[in-house]
């Protein structure tokens, strides 16, 4: 699965049905807002651009490594301190195949997928969470 949602993710819900028989590994990694002085944080995305990219970035990590699946969920909207913001589930039939290919997904996701982050901090203050050199995330979305 690859979705983009404004839904609460529901991480055991999606770890369970990616379970297969052959599978040895399953590695999952959920991105959560953290507590570093934010109260919230807006996700903002284009949809279209984004699915397309997480299905290619899918597609590219099930050849370059000998894995049985990849799920991508992403959430977009407001966000408060412990909500899941990404849910990254990759299934293989042993635990380094798995662990590598979902740190390749990971960072080409961030790297590529039009998802802009802007937190808002407690004492009021505002700012677009500045990304990487190349990163989608470096400025604020485009319009």
């Amino acid at each position: 699965m690859i979705s983009i949602t404004r839904d609460v993710i529901d991480t055991g819900t999606m770890i369970e049905a990616a379970k297969r028989p052959g599978m040895g590994a399953l590695v999952t990694f959920c991105g959560v807002v953290r507590d570093d002085g934010v109260e919230r944080m807006e996700l903002e995305v284009y949809e279209e651009v984004a699915v397309r990219e997480l299905e290619t970035i899918r597609d590219e990590a099930m050849r370059k490594y000998p894995i049985e699946s990849v799920d991508i969920v992403h959430r977009v909207g407001s966000l408060f301190v412990g909500e899941t913001i990404l849910l990254v589930i990759v299934g293989a039939g042993h635990r380094k195949e798995a662990f590598a290919a979902s740190e390749y997904i990971i960072d080409r996701l961030k790297r590529t997928v039009p998802i802009w982050k802007k937190e808002f901090g407690r004492d009021g203050e505002e700012r677009w969470v500045p990304g990487e050199p190349g990163d989608q995330t470096s400025s604020p979305p485009p319009g």
